[in-house]
């Protein structure tokens, strides 16, 4: 027990923090339609920085030192996975169309909110019994599919439907929210990658309460849109036009069942953050992230990526005349489901990664090839 308390006391993330990502993740932020998670992340970051803006499409910046000509991005993606209302039955029933990468195979049974007009609505995606499935044994029995996906909200005609305030385009997302496990597991919709927005605020209390100066103006963005192609971190970038970029996001813990590690490379859960390489991945800029690992004894994983990486990494590294960006990773479990599951240990050191990094970069860091 002594040992364990101890452990804790050493933690540079504190319970309050963590009162904030249950608060956070627990906050519906459908793509699209980011804004009440982003008001819970700007209400939580807006004491440890000095201003901050919002664009027309809802990616949020907070800013450290906004007058400074060199400028600094440390980035996370804001929106979740989710659901779009495509079409109500004469009965009740409420079909739909995905919006970002929603697994199918994941909804049969699930209980979601839909987002209507006249505000939250309860609805669970029904499934046939078993028994029903089952009952011919002659046919093959049948699989979840967009197509034969449908929510009952309890309503059992159109109208009634209609007279919650659900509508066609109205987004649904699912119940689960913030748990935690035994081990210091955690698990939640959205740490895809809510879990990101939450690290970066992290490092901008750490750097205001440790009382450190940057020598440049530092941009923290929580982007919106990054499941249906990077387009927040796209706008913020053409905006911000920074010289330095370090995005965070998740990828595959590959030691569960089912994945092949010759494909997605080997990476676990509490061993700390994976780095990757990559075309859009500045060679010199990961020198110095992997050199601050190194010197601060924070345990990193390294994976490879083809020609891109799939995050805000990309929109980034081509914005404008370039900008050098780097990708630090948490490993995630269970991605795109409802119980999405990572490890504290992996949070803390991330943080503490990216934190470390910021103060080794200085305007005058070399990071030119040639």
């Amino acid at each position: 027990m002594a040992k364990e308390k101890a452990k804790k006391a050493k933690s540079i993330i504190t319970e309050k923090s963590y009162e904030f990502l249950r608060r956070y993740i627990n906050t519906p932020s459908p793509t699209g339609f980011e804004s009440g998670g982003q008001k819970c992340w700007l209400e939580y970051i807006k004491p440890y920085t000095d201003s901050f803006f919002t664009d027309p499409y809802g990616s949020a910046a907070a800013v450290i030192n906004p007058t400074a000509a060199f400028k600094v991005v440390i980035e996370a993606h804001a929106d979740e996975i989710s659901w779009f209302v495509n079409y109500i039955s004469a009965e009740g029933l409420i079909y739909l169309k995905r919006n970002g990468g929603v697994d199918h195979q994941v909804a049969p049974a699930k209980r979601v909110w839909i987002h209507g007009k006249k505000g939250p609505v309860k609805a669970v995606f029904g499934w046939p019994a078993i028994h029903t499935r089952l009952s011919n044994t002659d046919a093959k029995e049948p699989q979840p599919r967009v197509d034969n996906l449908f929510l009952d909200c309890g309503a059992r005609s159109k109208k009634e439907v209609q007279d919650l305030g659900v509508h066609i385009g109205a987004v649904a997302t699912y119940e689960e929210g913030y748990e935690e496990l035994a081990y210091d597991y955690l698990i939640g919709r959205a740490f895809d990658n809510r879990i990101g927005g939450f690290m970066i605020a992290e490092v901008a209390r750490l750097l205001h309460e440790n009382k450190k100066k940057l020598p440049f103006g530092l941009y923290i963005v929580n982007a919106v849109q990054e499941e249906v192609g990077l387009r927040g971190a796209e706008m913020m970038a053409r905006r911000i036009k920074p010289d330095v970029a370090i995005v965070t996001d998740v990828t595959h813990d590959t030691t569960t069942p089912m994945i092949n590690k010759m494909i997605e490379g080997d990476c676990a859960c509490g061993k700390g953050p994976s780095l990757a390489y990559g075309p859009a991945v500045h060679n010199k800029l990961l020198d110095l992230v992997q050199h601050t690992a190194e010197k601060h004894k924070i345990p990193v994983q390294l994976r490879a990526v083809s020609r891109s990486t799939g995050t805000d990494t990309d929109s980034f590294a081509y914005a404008n005349d370039g900008c050098p960006s780097v990708l630090i990773s948490i490993p995630l479990r269970y991605m795109h489901t409802t119980v999405e599951m990572l490890h504290r240990r992996d949070v803390e050191e991330t943080v503490r990664l990216m934190y470390e990094t910021l103060l080794a970069l200085t305007p005058k860091t070399n990071l030119s090839y040639f």
